[in-house]
């Protein structure tokens, strides 16, 4: 049965698109070392995003941008990025499973499966795909906005971050609905940037 594991990356950070994946990994070109991307190590993630890509049935990446995190709300551009994830595939997967307790509507039965990203191999798959891809753009961003240190942080509200949010204001990346970033008193800009 061609099941699409879902997962994403970058919900908590305080700038950048939210991103998700959808794999459907083929039964017979097994991945050895799949495991949460948070348990990874970033150059093992790379290697292993590599060989999911070209062993997977099907795999797609997708996003939710800045505005419609902030016009819909951090959960629901989250499941609006695994939808896009999953109507990117390829192949049509007959189910779904999400990591996490909240699902996307989708054309097929989804479920959610808690620690998924950490039990079940197609969700670990789409997990290190959604990070790898979203911290590639953060790396992007950083060259336009060097002063916030996004190839360190990739968006999250790291000391450095916030000190930089509080120095510079916010960037055209930066969520304004997240408490730390609505809360800087300097107005954004946009002819600044």
């Amino acid at each position: 049965m061609l099941s699409a594991g879902i997962d994403e990356a970058g919900r908590g950070p305080l700038a950048g698109p939210v991103f998700a994946a959808a794999v459907i990994l083929d039964p017979a070109r097994r991945i050895r070392g799949l495991k949460d991307s948070k348990a990874l190590l970033p150059a093992r993630r790379e290697e292993l995003a590599v060989v999911i890509r070209e062993r997977a049935i099907a795999w797609a990446v997708a996003f939710a941008d800045v505005h419609e995190i902030d016009t819909l709300n951090i959960l629901r551009a989250t499941l609006l990025a695994m939808r896009r994830a999953v109507d990117a595939l390829s192949v049509a997967p007959v189910e779904a499973i999400v990591d996490g307790n909240q699902c996307p509507t989708l054309a097929c039965p989804v479920y959610a499966i808690v620690k998924g990203d950490r039990d079940v191999a197609s969700i670990s798959a789409a997990s290190i795909l959604a990070k790898t891809a979203r911290d590639a753009l953060l790396v992007e961003l950083d060259a336009r906005y060097p002063q916030y240190g996004f190839a360190q942080h990739k968006g999250y509200g790291t000391p450095e971050h916030l000190a930089a949010l509080d120095r510079f204001g916010p960037c055209p990346i930066h969520r304004r609905s997240f408490a730390p970033v609505a809360q800087i008193s300097l107005p954004f800009d946009e002819a600044n940037w």
